[in-house]
């Protein structure tokens, strides 16, 4: 028999985004987001939900747009770093030594050291409790090239993306590849 635990937002694998915005005076934030997703395939979109006390809220509301900055095992301090502390009070890029871009197709940064980037354009937002989930279309996907698959697809092994785990508090690599999608259940029916 199961044990149950409650109400919670526990679920598995929980993405770790770093949100790329613009303040109202021009100068790039980040700020670190678990509550998201895609949600939609055409038009390609996803949604991620902040807070209204959170300094990203006004920003995104402001300009219509953000980036989502998928980190590398290897930038797990920056992205906890950029959830930690608020843009209102410090240059969080100037204190990670990251570097903004420049989208250009939303008025949001990216961060050219994290190794994809998806460029959202704000189509909807809805209140959820204490949260607003910030539904964007997905307008470009920018990778590093060496995160690139012999097909020409983003390769998780190389990407190393890693999962928040909102039980426990930690943050998890992404395992070994485990079947193929579209497929493996095909088998199970067929055994």
């Amino acid at each position: 028999m199961k044990k149950s635990l409650g109400a919670k937002t526990i679920v598995y694998p929980t993405p770790v985004f770093v949100v790329g915005s613009y303040d109202t005076e021009g100068r790039p934030n980040i700020m670190t987001a678990s509550w998201g997703g895609v949600c939609c395939s055409q038009p390609p979109s996803l949604a991620v939900s902040i807070r209204k006390e959170r300094h990203s809220y006004e920003n995104i509301i402001a300009s219509g747009g953000f980036t989502v900055n998928v980190p590398s095992v290897a930038q797990v301090s920056a992205a906890d770093y950029a959830g930690i502390y608020s843009g209102r009070d410090e240059d969080k890029f100037a204190a990670l030594g990251l570097t903004p871009v420049r989208s250009d197709l939303v008025n949001a940064p990216y961060i050219e050291e994290f190794p994809l980037i998806l460029e959202c354009a704000l189509r909807q937002t809805v209140e959820i409790g204490i949260h607003t989930q910030f539904i964007g279309e997905i307008l470009d996907v920018k990778i590093d090239p060496e995160m690139l698959d012999d097909d020409g697809n983003p390769d998780p092994a190389k990407i190393r993306p890693f999962a928040y785990a909102p039980g426990e508090g930690g943050y998890w690599a992404i395992g070994e590849r485990v079947g193929q999608s579209f497929s493996a259940g095909k088998k199970q029916a067929d055994g």
